[in-house]
C-alpha cells in the first residue's frame, strides 16, 4: 500500500496572534501578503493543497500553490463568544471559566468547542486520509496541528496546550499502516 505523507502548516502571523486575541476571520499581515507562491518551489512534485475556510488559512495556502482546496475540517476551533478578545480581557472578566478551558478538555465555557471536540474531528479527518496515497500539504491552525500531534503520538488531551506551533511552521506525518510523526532536517 502505497504511503499518505500529510505536511501540516500553520497559517503565516495575523495581527490577533501578535496581540495575544483570539482570532476572528482576519487577513494575514502585509508582509506575508506580499509573498506569493514563495514557498511552491518547496516541495518536489505539486502535492494535493488543502486550508482551512479562514481567510488567514486561504492566503496562507496561496504561497504554497495556486488552487487550495478548502476542507471544513481544517477549520479553526470555535471559540464561541470568546472570537476577538483578548486572553487578558477574558483572563480578568472570567477567570474560572478561563481556568476551566485551560485544565479541562471537555470544557468549552464560551460556548463553542472544547479541546476535546478539535481532537475528535481532527482524528476523524486523518482516518480519512488513511486510505489517499501520496503528499497532502494542509494549511490549517494550530489548534488543528495540536489535535493531530495528539491523535498520532496517541497523547493525552493534558498535553494540547504544551504543544507551540509557530505561524508558517511546518510538521510531517506519514501513514504506512500506522501514523507516524516524521523529523526532517532542513539544507540551508
Amino acid at each position: 500500500m502505497p504511503a499518505t505523507r500529510l505536511t501540516l502548516i500553520a497559517h503565516a502571523s495575523t495581527q490577533a496572534r501578535k496581540r495575544t486575541r483570539f482570532a476572528l476571520d482576519e487577513p494575514l499581515e502585509t508582509e506575508g501578503q506580499q509573498m506569493p507562491l514563495a514557498q511552491a518551489k518547496r516541495f518536489k512534485r505539486a502535492p494535493r493543497l488543502l486550508c482551512g475556510p479562514e481567510l488567514r488559512t486561504r492566503q496562507t495556502a496561496l504561497l504554497f500553490g495556486e488552487h487550495p482546496q478548502v476542507d471544513e475540517a481544517l477549520r479553526d476551533c470555535d471559540l464561541g463568544r470568546w472570537r476577538g478578545q483578548r486572553l487578558d480581557e477574558i483572563e480578568q472578566a472570567e477567570p474560572e471559566a478561563l481556568q476551566a478551558w485551560l485544565t479541562d478538555s471537555t470544557a468549552a465555557p464560551h460556548g463553542g468547542e472544547s479541546v476535546a471536540q478539535v481532537c475528535e474531528r481532527v482524528g476523524q479527518w486523518l482516518h480519512t486520509l488513511e486510505q489517499i496515497p501520496g503528499h497532502v500539504v494542509a494549511v490549517t491552525h494550530p489548534f488543528v496541528i495540536r489535535a493531530a500531534l495528539l491523535c498520532v503520538m496517541q497523547g493525552p488531551l493534558a498535553m494540547f496546550n504544551r504543544i507551540d506551533v509557530e505561524p508558517l511552521s511546518s510538521t510531517e506525518l506519514r501513514f504506512n499502516g500506522v501514523w507516524r510523526l516524521r523529523l526532517e532536517t532542513r539544507e540551508t
